[in-house]
C-alpha cells in the first residue's frame, strides 16, 4: 500500500521537523524559532511531501496558506539535507496579485508596491512558467507602466492572464520547484557534489518580510568572523529598499553594516536594528555551536531573520573557527577535530592561488603535489639551477623528471611533466620537497627540444614565459595571479596538539636529505619511516665518485671508490640523527637501477667519457651493457646488495660510524636498516649476514657499543606472502605500496596516469590505486603479510612507508589491521596526524564502527 504523504507542518518549537525529513534550514528555522529568535511564520514540506509534488499529489492548497491569513504574501525557499548540494532558486512575493497590489500600494508607496510586484512576474515567468528571459528584454521595466508591460508580456506568451489565486501560485511554485529538483541535470549537479542518487528536497514556505516600504527598511547578511581567516570580523551587506540577497548580487547602493570610514553603515542608519542583529548571530553561534551568517531583513527598524546558515570558509578558516569555538567551551576538542577535513591542511602548509583570482587556464593534468607557485619555464635541470642562481622564480618542464633531475626540482619553484602519475618520480619528490607539481599534462605538446610548450588551444609558451603551476587542482595557468602565503599559525598548532594527544597510530615521515628530516622535524613527526639513501648521490660531486663505481672493472676498484663515498654518506646520516634528535630513523639501502645514474643523451656521454678520462665508445658500451629491459623489475634493490654487496657494506659502514659519532652528542641512536625489493627469505640473510659483520667491525674499531634494526620493505607479492618465512629475521616490515601497488596490478605508475582517468570513469577501479589504498586487492596482501609475519614473530613492527600512507582513507585501513605507524611525504604529516586522530575520536564514539 502506497504511503500517504505527511501534512505540512507549521514550524514551532515542538514540531516534529529532522534534517533527514525536511532538510537544513526548515530544521535550521525550528532551532532559531526555540531561541526566540524573530523568524517569519513559516510552513516545512517534507522530501516525502515534496516528491509527492513532484508526482503530482498537491497538499491542500486552502489549508497550507491558512497560517498566513486572508490576503498571504510567503516565499518559498529549498531544504536540502545538506546545503552544498544546491536547489532551485527561491520565489519572493507569492501572493501578490491586482488587488493585494492596490493595498500594498496604499501602505508602503508605490514604488516599492511596484517593486516587489514586477519582481514576482519576472520570477514567475522564467522560474515557474519556463517563460524566455528575453521577453522582458524590450520593455521598460520601470514604475508602474513597467509593470503593466510586463503582465502583457506574460499573458501574450501564455494566452491567459497572470494568476491571480494565491493558492494557484503557490502550487504551481510548488510543483515547478519539485520537478526541477527530479530532473537529471540537477540531480547530475548534486551527484557531483556528493549528494547520494536519492537525494530528498523539502521546501519551506515562508511568510513575507518585504524589505521595502516606509522608514528604514532593507535587506542583508552578517557574520561576525572572516570567511577567509576565521578571525573576528563583522562582515557582510546591507542594502535598503531591497529583497533577499540583493545586498550582495550589486554594490550599488549596498553600505556596511558596522561603523565604517569608508561609508555609510546600518549602524549609522538603524542602531537599534544593528545591536539586535549582532545579538542574535552571537546567540545562532553559542546556541547552535556554530558560526552562523545570518540573512535578515529590516521592515521599518524592526528585524526580521529569514535564514541562518553555517557560514563558507577557507580552510585556514575552518581551523581558525573550529579551534575558537573549542577554547571558548562551546564545543569540545574532540569535535573541533572532527570539523576539520586532514585534506583541507594542504591549503594552510602551501602557497595556494587566490580563489577570488581571475585563472587563464591553459592546461590539465594530475595535481600530484599540492600548492602553487609561478615563474618563468626551463626545460632541463640546468636552466633551473640557473634561474636559482639569478633569484629567479622558474617551473621545470620535462616530459618526465628522472633522478638527474632532482637538482633542478630543488631549484624551482614548480614543476610540470606531460607523463606520470600520482606516484611517479616528479609527483613522489614533489610532495618529499613541499613543491607544486602537476604531471600527466598529456593535453599539452611538449616539446623540450624546441623549448616550446603548446596549450589545447594553441597558445605557445616559450623558455622565459611565465606560467603558474597549480598542484592542488592540477591547472596551469598562463600568467602570474596572485598567490595566498602559507600558514601555520597558533590555531593550527593547538588542533595538531589536540591530534596528537588522542591519535593511536605513528605517524613518520620520508625524508631523504637533512632539508627534508628538519621539514619532518617541524611538523612533529615520530621519526623517519623511509629514508632513500639513492637522493643523496646526486649532487655534482657525489655523482662522478658513483659513475667511477659504476665504471669499475672489478671489486678492488669498486671498493676504492666506494671509499670516496663514505664519508659523505657518514657526514648525511650524522646529520640526519642530529636533526632528528634520538627519533627513529629508517633508513633504506641502496634501491635503484645502477643505469640510473649514467646520461642517457650524446652530450652527456660525451661529458661521462671527458671526466673519466675514457673513450667515447667505452662510455657507450657500457651504458648499453647496463640498460634493461624493464630496469624497475631488474638489477636493482636487494639484487644489487647480493650480487654487488661492496655497495651495502659502504652503506653499513656510514650508518654506524654516522650512529657512533651522534649518539656521543646527543640521545642514544638506535638506526633502523631496510632491505629493499625482498622477495626470498635467502636474500634477507645473505644481506644481513654481511651488515651483521659489518657492525661487529665498527664496534671493534671505534670501541663504542650500539645496537640496530634490521627490517624489510615489502614492495613485492612474494614477499607478503612468504612474510612467516621473512620475519624471523627482521625486526619490521614496511610495506612500500607504491611498488606493491604496481607489481600487483602489473601497471606502471609512471604511465598510469595516461589511462587511469578512463579507468576511473568507467568503473574498472573506483579510485586510482595509486591515489588510494585498493583495500581489495593489495589491502589484502597487506593482511597476509601482517598476519603471517606476526605469527611468525610477536613483537615485529609493521608500517606503511608508500605514498598511501599520508591518505586518509589508508590510514583507516592500516589502524584496523593493527599497523604500528603509518610514514609519508614531510607535508603530508600535519594531514595524516589529523586523519588518525579523527578516526580515532570515531571509534571513541561508535566503537562498533
Amino acid at each position: 500500500m502506497q504511503q500517504k504523504p505527511s501534512e505540512p507542518a507549521l514550524i514551532t518549537p515542538t514540531a516534529e521537523i529532522a534534517v533527514a525529513t525536511h532538510g537544513g534550514r526548515a530544521k535550521c528555522l525550528q532551532r532559531l524559532v526555540r531561541l526566540d529568535v524573530p523568524v517569519p511564520r513559516t510552513v516545512a514540506l517534507s522530501f516525502r511531501e515534496v516528491k509527492g509534488i513532484a508526482q503530482g499529489e498537491m497538499p491542500d492548497m486552502a489549508k497550507l496558506l491558512e497560517p498566513f491569513g486572508e490576503t498571504p504574501l510567503v516565499c518559498v525557499r529549498p531544504s536540502s539535507e545538506d546545503p552544498d548540494w544546491g536547489g532551485p532558486s527561491a520565489i519572493l512575493n507569492i501572493g501578490l496579485n491586482d488587488r493585494s497590489f492596490v493595498e500594498l500600494r496604499d501602505s508602503i508607496g508605490a514604488e516599492a508596491a511596484t517593486r516587489l510586484y514586477l519582481r514576482f512576474v519576472q520570477a514567475y515567468s522564467i522560474n515557474v512558467a519556463r517563460l524566455d528571459p528575453d521577453m522582458f528584454d524590450d520593455i521598460d521595466l520601470a514604475g508602474q507602466e513597467g509593470l503593466s508591460a510586463a503582465l502583457r508580456a506574460y499573458e501574450e506568451e501564455t494566452d491567459e492572464p497572470f494568476p491571480q489565486d494565491p493558492a494557484v501560485q503557490l502550487a504551481a511554485v510548488l510543483r515547478s520547484m519539485a520537478r526541477a529538483w527530479e530532473g537529471t541535470t540537477a540531480r547530475l549537479l548534486r551527484q557531483a557534489k556528493g549528494a547520494p542518487a536519492d537525494a530528498g528536497l523539502g521546501l519551506v514556505v515562508q511568510e513575507m518580510a518585504l524589505g521595502l516600504g516606509q522608514g528604514e527598511c532593507g535587506s542583508g547578511v552578517i557574520q561576525l568572523v572572516s570567511s577567509a581567516t576565521g578571525k573576528p570580523a563583522i562582515t557582510g551587506r546591507y542594502r535598503s529598499q531591497s529583497q533577499g540577497r540583493e545586498a550582495l548580487s550589486s554594490e550599488a547602493g549596498s553600505v556596511f553594516l558596522a561603523r565604517d570610514p569608508r561609508g555609510p553603515s546600518l549602524e549609522d542608519q538603524a542602531p537599534e536594528a544593528f545591536a539586535q542583529l549582532i545579538e542574535y548571530t552571537r546567540m545562532m553561534r553559542v546556541r547552535l555551536r556554530e558560526e552562523m551568517q545570518t540573512e535578515f531583513t529590516v521592515e521599518n527598524g524592526k528585524v526580521h531573520v529569514l535564514d541562518g546558515v553555517r557560514i563558507r570558509r577557507s580552510s585556514r578558516a575552518a581551523v581558525q573557527i573550529a579551534v575558537a569555538l573549542a577554547q571558548e567551551g562551546i564545543i569540545p576538542k574532540e569535535e573541533a577535530l572532527l570539523r576539520v577535513e586532514p585534506r583541507a591542511l594542504n591549503e594552510m602548509l602551501h602557497r595556494q592561488v587566490d580563489p577570488d583570482a581571475p585563472r587563464d587556464v591553459v592546461g590539465r593534468g594530475i595535481a600530484a603535489s599540492p600548492g602553487a607557485a609561478c615563474g618563468r619555464i626551463v626545460f632541463s635541470a640546468e636552466a633551473a639551477q640557473a634561474a636559482a642562481a639569478r633569484d629567479e622564480p622558474c617551473v621545470l618542464v620535462r616530459r618526465e623528471t628522472t633522478p638527474e633531475d632532482i637538482r633542478g626540482m630543488h631549484a624551482a619553484a614548480a614543476v610540470l611533466t606531460e607523463r606520470g602519475g600520482i606516484t611517479s618520480h616528479a609527483a613522489v619528490i614533489g610532495r618529499g620537497l613541499g613543491l607544486p607539481c602537476v604531471v600527466g599534462a598529456s593535453d599539452m605538446k611538449f616539446s623540450v627540444s624546441k623549448q616550446r610548450l603548446t596549450a589545447p588551444d594553441g597558445r605557445v609558451f616559450k623558455a622565459g614565459d611565465i606560467i603558474t603551476v597549480d598542484g592542488t587542482s592540477g591547472q596551469i595557468l598562463a600568467g602570474d595571479p596572485p598567490l595566498l602565503e602559507a600558514i601555520q599559525d597558533e590555531a593550527f598548532q593547538s588542533l595538531m596538539t589536540w591530534a596528537d594527544e588522542v591519535r593511536d597510530i605513528g605517524i613518520r615521515a620520508n625524508a631523504d636529505t637533512p632539508a627534508d628530516a628538519q621539514t619532518a622535524r617541524n611538523f612533529n613527526a615520530q621519526g623517519i619511516g623511509l629514508c632513500r639513501t639513492e637522493h643523496m648521490f646526486f649532487d655534482v660531486d657525489r655523482l662522478t665518485v658513483m659513475r667511477e663505481m659504476i665504471f669499475a672493472d672489478g671489486e678492488a676498484d669498486r671498493r676504492a671508490a666506494l671509499d670516496r663515498l663514505l664519508p659523505m654518506q657518514r657526514g648525511d646520516f650524522i646529520e640526519l640523527f642530529r636533526i632528528m634528535q634520538g627519533q627513529p630513523v629508517c633508513i633504506r639501502l641502496f634501491d635503484p637501477p645502477l643505469h640510473e645514474f649514467l646520461p642517457s643523451d650524446s652530450a652527456g656521454i660525451r661529458e661521462l667519457a671527458e671526466a673519466l678520462d675514457l673513450p667515447r665508445s667505452d662510455v657507450e658500451r657500457r651504458v648499453e651493457a647496463l640498460s634493461e629491459y624493464n630496469p624497475m623489475l631488474g638489477m636493482r634493490g636487494v639484487r644489487l646488495g647480493v650480487t654487488v654487496p661492496e655497495i651495502y657494506e659502504m652503506q653499513a659502514r656510514a650508518i654506524f660510524e654516522a650512529t657512533v659519532a651522534a649518539s656521543r652528542e646527543g640521545a642514544p641512536v638506535v638506526p633502523e636498516i631496510m632491505i629493499p625489493l625482498v622477495s626470498a627469505r635467502r636474500e634477507v640473510e645473505l644481506v644481513k649476514t654481511r651488515i651483521d659483520a659489518i657492525a661487529a667491525a665498527v664496534r671493534n674499531e671505534r670501541g663504542s657499543d650500539f645496537t640496530y634494526r634490521l627490517g624489510v620493505m615489502v614492495e613485492t607479492p612474494r614477499a607478503a606472502l612468504r612474510a612467516g618465512e621473512i620475519a624471523p629475521f627482521t625486526a619490521f616490515l614496511s610495506f612500500g605500496t607504491n611498488d606493491l601497488t604496481q607489481m600487483t596490478y602489473g601497471l606502471s605508475r609512471d604511465d598510469a596516469g595516461r589511462f587511469m582517468s578512463d579507468y576511473v570513469k568507467k568503473g574498472v577501479f573506483p579510485e586510482d590505486p595509486f591515489h588510494m589504498l585498493d583495500i581489495d586487492g593489495v589491502g589484502e596482501l597487506l593482511q597476509i603479510g601482517a598476519t603471517r609475519g606476526r605469527a611468525a614473530r610477536k613483537d615485529l613492527v609493521l608500517s606503511v612507508c608508500g605514498e598511501h600512507g599520508g591518505n586518509p582513507e589508508s590510514i583507516a585501513f592500516c589502524r584496523r589491521a593493527g599497523f604500528d605507524y603509518v610514514s609519508c611525504s614531510p607535508f603530508r604529516v600535519p594531514v595524516a596526524r589529523l586523519a588518525a586522530a579523527q578516526l580515532a575520536v570515531r571509534d571513541r564514539l561508535d566503537p562498533e564502527n
